[in-house]
């Protein structure tokens, strides 16, 4: 998770979050590349006092700094658009996880078994351990599975929120009446912490998102222990 003077983004812990890294870093590097060519030509003209005077108004360098942007921008896009395709793939989801925003909590069900919902507050700062994180822990943690597939669909029951985990690379908006469905994979154990990141009224601030990843089997032993 994120913490005091942390300058980069998060560790990722999905290959979503993997690939959103390295078009940060591929988008990264042509700035740089951008703001030194800018840069240097910029220091050439203020530091030189003589005038070029074929480069005043000529068609082929004019020609070249309109073509040159253009191809730079290709190699932003054409990254983009791959990222956003792999965004929205879903490939045969072995659990479907249902988040419900509401004000200020979040509720969770798994339909997929036997009908599992719960609720899911933030800890008061008064109830929490030396080794809990002050507004991040919840009461129920929403236990996941690693290394599967999981589909989860988000909605509201009053206003709009957003379910995100930074960590994961999942942000999907949480609407009433509509039903929106992102993929992802988590590909080690761990406490991911996450927070409603749309304003959604006094307690905004106040509805951590905390996911626990288990193996397999801790999942189905906690999904067989919950439906008894």
């Amino acid at each position: 998770m994120a913490t005091w003077k942390a300058l980069n983004l998060q560790d990722a812990a999905s290959p979503l979050m993997e690939q959103l890294i390295f078009f940060h870093d591929h988008a990264m590097l042509v700035l740089i590349f951008i703001t030194t060519l800018v840069g240097f030509m910029l220091s050439s003209l203020f530091l030189n006092s003589l005038t070029n005077r074929i480069l005043l108004e000529h068609q082929t360098i004019e020609t070249i700094w309109t073509i040159l942007p253009a191809i730079i921008l290709i190699f932003i896009a054409l990254p983009s658009l791959r990222l956003l395709y792999l965004l929205d793939e879903v490939n045969n989801p072995s659990v479907t996880l249902k988040a419900i925003g509401r004000q200020w909590y979040w509720s969770y069900e798994y339909s997929d078994f036997t009908q599992i919902s719960f609720d899911s507050y933030m800890v008061p700062t008064q109830d929490i351990s030396e080794k809990e994180f002050r507004l991040l822990e919840v009461d129920n943690r929403t236990i996941l599975p690693m290394n599967t597939q999981i589909r989860a669909l988000i909605s509201a029951s009053d206003v709009i929120h957003s379910w995100t985990i930074p960590s994961l690379g999942v942000k999907a908006d949480a609407v009433p009446g509509r039903l929106n469905q992102i993929s992802f994979q988590i590909n080690r154990p761990g406490l991911f912490y996450g927070q409603c990141s749309e304003i959604c009224g006094a307690n905004h601030s106040f509805m951590p998102i905390v996911v626990e990843s288990t193996s397999i089997k801790s999942f189905l032993d906690w999904i067989s222990s919950n439906s008894n």
